[in-house]
């Protein structure tokens, strides 16, 4: 998990607790994948008996980081910024002891507040003169930003985060004795501004830890998927779905996330390995990983849901299933499938099945065409088979009070909404 490290960072920790803190962009209401690293440091950080600090980043998320951007982002306005942090907390809350009287519990801090009254004079008077623009030029997220926008150069807003964010490092150190920060590799240059700030302006030492920019083993981003971001709030991404992105990345990536994304220990990772190679299509440490992380980010429960819901598409107890999932996981693991809406009064009746799969919903063409497949076992219900085409389907058929499951062939699923 390690990048970089500064040299003196070891014998610092093996001297005495620690404070380290790693800075969270607030830009959204929920972290994501993309963040766990980064948490999962601070998690390793506070197990060893260290002290973790969560900072979110109210005043610099109002600027944005150039490392990694080829463009300017969008600024955030205060209101939007504090509903972010308070739910970041939440969510950190689940890695992270916030709570306890520990010597090392967690604390979490918004940069906001000690920036918001300090004047653009007091800082370039103060701050701004220990460092000098040969120094920051010569950091790589402004070089490398630069020659990828020759035509639209960079602004001084952005120019000036490594300094602001050097500045959080010293004020950190000053009130609350923290002597380290960690980050991924690309805010190396950002987290060096701040010791070189600690050393000039307070004379002090101050260290930092990197971890590798997680990738996926075709190079591809990690953590994106075609919908977007993996999100860690269940209502940006649902458990299920968020357990079947760890169950389905590859052999190689799998390998990689287990050491880094999980608490288990070395030998049993080793051993899920070894396992791995001799039957890959056994896939133990896909399933593992998924395990270990969809319970840390959500729940025992809620693993067991995914794992439940991932068998409805070919479990013999795929019926028993269908009735007790929930809606966002129905809909979750039949995103995508062809939708039709069906009228509540129509259902309530008692509508024959061959009329709803072809007057009220398109799933057949014809009533020649569905009654000869019935025949031969290929129309099904919530994962029924139904031998009579005529049967009548009302409101006990109904799945969360709203959801009908058909079943065309082996493959082909439509989902009727009954409004």
């Amino acid at each position: 998990m390690i990048n970089n490290i500064m040299p003196g960072t070891e014998e610092q920790l093996n001297k005495e607790m620690t404070s380290a803190y790693v800075g969270i962009d607030p830009t959204a209401d929920s972290l994501h994948i993309g963040h766990l690293v980064s948490i999962m440091m601070l998690k390793h950080f506070q197990r060893a008996g260290h002290r973790p600090i969560a900072l979110v980043g109210g005043a610099t998320g109002m600027i944005g980081d150039p490392s990694m951007k080829s463009q300017e982002r969008v600024l955030i306005d205060e209101d939007t910024l504090r509903h972010n942090q308070e739910c970041i907390r939440r969510q950190l809350a689940h890695f992270l002891d916030f709570d306890s009287d520990a010597p090392n519990h967690a604390i979490l801090v918004n940069n906001y507040d000690w920036m918001k009254d300090f004047s653009f004079l007091n800082f370039i008077r103060d701050v701004g003169k220990h460092i000098t623009v040969n120094y920051m030029m010569a950091k790589d997220s402004v070089k490398k930003r630069l020659a990828a926008n020759a035509d639209h150069g960079m602004s001084f807003t952005e120019f000036s985060y490594q300094l602001l964010q050097g500045y959080d490092f010293l004020h950190l150190y000053e009130t609350q004795g923290c002597r380290l920060q960690m980050g991924g590799s690309d805010q190396w240059g950002n987290i060096t501004t701040g010791t070189e700030l600690i050393r000039r302006m307070a004379g002090g030492e101050a260290y930092a830890i990197t971890c590798p920019l997680i990738t996926k083993a075709d190079g591809g981003k990690f953590g994106k998927t075609e919908s977007g971001n993996v999100w860690l709030d269940p209502k940006r991404t649902s458990p299920y779905k968020f357990y079947q992105f760890w169950l389905n990345v590859s052999d190689a990536d799998a390998a990689k996330y287990i050491k880094i994304f999980t608490d288990l220990p070395e030998d049993e990772i080793n051993a899920l390995i070894a396992e791995q190679e001799k039957d890959p299509g056994l896939r133990p440490v896909q399933k593992r990983l998924a395990k270990e992380i969809t319970t840390m980010v959500h729940s025992a429960q809620d693993y067991e849901t995914a794992v439940e819901a991932s068998q409805i598409l070919f479990s013999n107890k795929a019926k028993d299933i269908l009735h007790k999932i929930d809606e966002d996981t129905l809909l979750s693991v039949f995103e995508g499938v062809p939708t039709f809406e069906v009228s509540k009064d129509a259902v309530a009746a008692g509508v024959p099945l061959i009329s709803l799969l072809t007057e009220h919903a398109a799933v057949f063409a014809s009533k020649g065409e569905m009654r000869k497949l019935t025949q031969g076992g290929g129309v099904s219900v919530n994962k029924e088979k139904v031998a009579d085409p005529n049967m009548a389907i009302n409101s006990d058929f109904l799945l969360n009070g709203k959801y009908i499951l058909a079943q065309r062939g082996k493959k082909n699923y439509y989902l009727l909404i009954v409004k």
